[in-house]
């Protein structure tokens, strides 16, 4: 069944079809009166609606059912990755969206290839957060990631300040053999989430762009409590690694 996500929550048995959702479903998928689609709101609840009459520039609808389904991650994940050139950031949000991710920021690294300026980060802004709701509609989340760009480290570190735990995936770590602290972050997180089920829990994590992390840039993460860890003895594309780190979440707090 398709899923369309809406900008305002559905409150009545019958309705008109939002805007944002007639064009794809009946212009493109060809939807005809008695299919059903699902409709996710602002309040997160899937609605199952059926299609009751189509016009030329609308559609009626009615209420079917409410489905209380959470498909999220308990942990809220947020990807933080220097900018990869490429279609590289486009695949990032795209699977990282389907593995679970709550949040996706991009700066400017200092061994960074490609560079945005602010111009180009509004552009490039607006189609990741598109892509980010198609992964989100394809893989029947109830939340779009946000997709954010900062110019700088600083300002990402800004942006994090609420972050309940914190981890870069250091190639260093990697091959020094550090294997440890991504499972005691997911330990400490398990133990949060028993200890306090209905409080949100966060966890930023840090990942560079093809060249790496310099030096200077792990000592100012290091600096703000964040974590170097391993992600295993195979070093991995700037594009694999933050895919990785969810991979490991979900089956370390939902399948585990």
């Amino acid at each position: 069944m398709q899923r369309y996500f809406i900008h305002t929550d559905i409150t009545t048995n019958e309705f008109t079809l939002p805007t944002e959702v007639f064009h794809h479903a009946i212009k493109v998928m060809r939807n005809q009166v008695g299919a059903q689609l699902e409709l996710v709101g602002p309040d997160q609840l899937v609605k199952v609606v059926e299609l009751t009459a189509i016009e030329p520039e609308q559609a009626q609808a009615k209420l079917v059912e409410t489905l209380t389904a959470k498909p999220e991650l308990p942990v809220q994940v947020q990807i933080i990755c220097g900018i990869s050139k490429g279609d590289k950031t486009e695949k990032i949000v795209q699977k990282g969206t389907e593995l679970g991710a709550a949040q996706f920021i991009f700066y400017n690294g200092a061994r960074s290839v490609a560079q945005w300026n602010t111009k180009k980060a509004v552009k490039k802004v607006d189609r990741l957060q598109k892509i980010a709701q198609g992964a989100a509609e394809q893989s029947h989340r109830v939340v779009v990631p946000e997709v954010l760009y900062c110019q700088s480290l600083d300002e990402v570190l800004t942006a994090i300040e609420t972050a309940d735990y914190r981890t870069v995936a250091y190639e260093e770590s990697a091959k020094q053999g550090e294997t440890s602290q991504l499972a005691q972050i997911v330990q400490k997180i398990k133990a949060q989430l028993q200890a306090k089920p209905q409080a949100p829990c966060r966890l930023a994590a840090f990942f560079g762009p093809e060249g790496g992390f310099t030096p200077a840039e792990v000592q100012t993460l290091q600096a703000q409590q964040v974590v170097a860890s391993g992600l295993g003895p195979r070093i991995m594309r700037a594009e694999t690694a933050p895919l990785y780190l969810l991979a490991a979440l979900s089956f370390g707090l939902e399948l585990a």
